[in-house]
């Protein structure tokens, strides 16, 4: 298997919510829901750099999908790195996740690697994590 990865989806338990809270509360551009003239078909795509695509896909349409059942949440499977330039970026990052709705799980603090990071999540406890790593800065 090649290194390859190209969309993350993300099970959502209501659309709609989790659509307004990444496009009206992050800014994240997208065409909105799409392929709502499938049963089970309805999702919404978002363009990250590096050709990265995030899904929000409602967990009931991923379970049938993949036929498995629809489990707990657990915020701990999985985290989602954002990486920003600076920290004053984290900070305005967290920022506009927490007026959108997320959750702060950790407010932005220095590291012990020598960074600068804090958690949140979206409204279907899906944990972010907004970073400035001065070893890993993005291209912007």
């Amino acid at each position: 298997m090649k290194p390859r990865i190209t969309v993350i989806t993300l099970g959502v338990d209501d659309l709609e919510r989790s659509l307004r809270f990444y496009r009206d509360g992050l800014g994240l551009a997208t065409e909105g829901i799409i392929g709502t003239e499938f049963e089970y078909g309805a999702v919404v795509f978002f363009d990250f750099s590096g050709g990265i695509k995030l899904a929000l896909y409602p967990r009931k349409s991923l379970a049938k999908d993949s036929t498995l059942q629809i489990g707990p949440h657990s915020a701990t499977e999985l985290s989602l790195g954002h990486n920003v330039s600076s920290k004053e970026e984290v900070d305005a990052v967290m920022e506009e996740a927490r007026k959108a709705g997320a959750v702060i799980v950790k407010p932005a603090q220095d590291t012990f690697w020598g960074g600068y990071a804090g958690y949140f999540q979206d409204p279907d406890e899906h944990l972010w994590e907004v970073i400035w790593n001065p070893q890993l800065l993005p291209e912007e």
